[in-house]
C-alpha cells in the first residue's frame, strides 16, 4: 500500500491563485492524496472559490487571521497521513511532483524532509520571457541570514542533482509524519509565535539540530509567485517586515548553540546592529519587533530548553551549513537510483 500524503494549504486573500492551485494538486497521480484547507477569514472571493472544489477538499474556516504558522498547524493536526506536504495557495504543482517527493524520501528513514526545483512564475501564473529559479532549498550565511538556493538565478539546469540541503521552503515542503510528531513543540510544528514568515527555516535548523535530513530532488518540479525578496523590503506589507525582523531573534533564541555562536559571533553582531539600526532611522514601524520578542522570551526559552535537551547533531555538523554561498552535502547512491 502507498504511503498516504496530505496536501495542506493555507489562504488569506488567496481568491487570484487558489483555483489553479487546487486544480494542479487535484492533478496528480498520487493516491492517497488528502487535502486540507485553512482559510484565516479571506476577505475576498476565496471562500467562495474553495467552495467550488465541495468535499474534494477539507475546508477549515478560521473567523480571523491566526497567521500561517498556526494555521499550518492546525491543518497538520487534521491529517493522520504519512507525509504532509504544506503548500502555499500561489505554486502551480507540475505533474508528478507529490509521487516523486515521496519516492524520494522513502529511500531512507533519516530524511525527514524532502523539496523539489521551484521556478519563477508571475502573479497572474504567466511564465516569464526568461526562466528563473524561485527555490533549490534554502540554505543559511554565516551571519544568520537565510536565502533560497538559487532564487533569482537562470533556470538554466543548475542544481540540477539530488542532494542533501538544509531544509526545505515551505512553499512547497514534503514532511515526514514521525518528523513531525519529533521535532513538534508543545504549541506546534511551526512556532505560531513566528505569524508569518521564517517559520521553515525555523522547522529546518530545529530538524538538523534533533538529526532529520532534508534531500533536494530537481525531478520534482514546480512554480511559485515569489513576493518577498532580499532588497524588496519598501513594497513589502510593513507588518511582514516587522514579522521578519521578530522571527530573526526568535529563530536565534531557539536554535542557536554556543560553539556554533562562538564561531560565528563577529558577522552575527555585525548583522544585529545593522538591523537595529536601520529600524531605528529607516524602518521605525519594525521597531515593534523587539518588544514582541521580549513578550515571547520566557515562551522561547521553554522551547528552547526542550530542544537542547534533544539534540542529536554536534556543532561541527552545524557548522558545516552556515556558508557564505549554498551548501549542501552529496546525497548517497540509493537517493541517486
Amino acid at each position: 500500500m502507498s504511503s498516504s500524503v496530505t496536501v495542506t494549504i493555507v489562504t488569506f486573500n488567496s481568491q487570484r491563485h487558489i483555483g489553479p492551485c487546487l486544480r494542479a494538486v487535484l492533478g496528480q497521480c498520487y493516491r492517497p492524496l488528502d487535502v486540507v484547507v485553512v482559510d484565516n477569514a479571506s476577505l475576498d472571493g476565496t471562500r467562495l472559490a474553495l467552495g467550488e472544489f465541495g468535499n474534494r477538499i477539507r475546508l477549515i474556516q478560521n473567523d480571523r487571521n491566526i497567521g500561517f504558522a498556526a494555521a499550518q498547524n492546525q491543518a497538520i493536526a487534521a491529517a493522520t497521513s504519512d507525509w504532509v506536504l504544506a503548500l502555499n495557495p500561489d505554486v502551480l504543482l507540475l505533474p508528478g511532483f507529490v509521487e516523486t517527493l515521496v519516492a524520494a524520501g522513502q529511500m531512507e528513514a533519516g530524511i525527514g524532509s524532502v523539496c523539489g526545483k521551484l521556478s519563477r512564475i508571475g502573479p497572474d501564473f504567466t511564465l516569464p520571457a526568461e526562466g528563473l529559479i524561485d527555490s533549490a532549498g534554502i540554505y543559511f550565511t554565516p551571519n544568520l541570514r537565510h536565502f533560497d538556493r538559487g532564487c533569482q538565478e537562470p533556470d538554466d539546469g543548475r542544481y540540477g542533482r539530488t542532494e542533501y540541503v538544509f531544509g526545505a521552503s515551505a512553499a512547497a515542503a514534503l514532511y515526514r509524519r514521525s518528523m513531525i510528531e519529533d521535532v513538534s513543540l508543545e504549541d506546534g510544528f511551526f512556532d505560531p509565535d513566528f505569524f508569518a514568515y521564517r517559520e521553515d527555516a525555523d522547522v529546518a535548523w530545529r530538524a538538523q539540530l534533533l538529526g532529520w535530513s532534508c534531500l533536494y530532488v530537481p525531478e520534482a518540479a514546480g512554480y511559485h509567485v515569489r513576493r518577498v525578496m532580499p532588497g524588496n523590503r519598501r513594497r513589502v506589507p510593513a507588518v511582514l517586515n516587522m514579522h521578519s525582523v521578530k522571527n530573526r531573534f526568535l529563530m536565534r533564541i531557539n536554535n542557536m548553540t554556543g560553539g556554533l555562536y562562538r564561531r560565528n559571533w563577529l558577522s552575527i553582531t555585525a548583522r544585529d546592529l545593522l538591523i537595529a539600526g536601520g529600524c531605528l532611522f529607516y524602518e521605525p514601524s519594525s521597531l515593534p519587533a523587539f518588544w514582541h520578542v521580549a513578550r515571547s522570551l520566557p515562551r522561547a526559552l521553554g522551547k528552547r530548553s526542550q530542544i537542547m535537551q534533544r539534540k542529536r547533531a554536534s556543532d561541527e555538523y552545524l557548522a558545516s551549513w552556515f556558508q557564505a554561498a549554498p551548501a549542501a552535502q552529496p546525497a548517497p547512491e540509493f537517493a541517486l537510483r
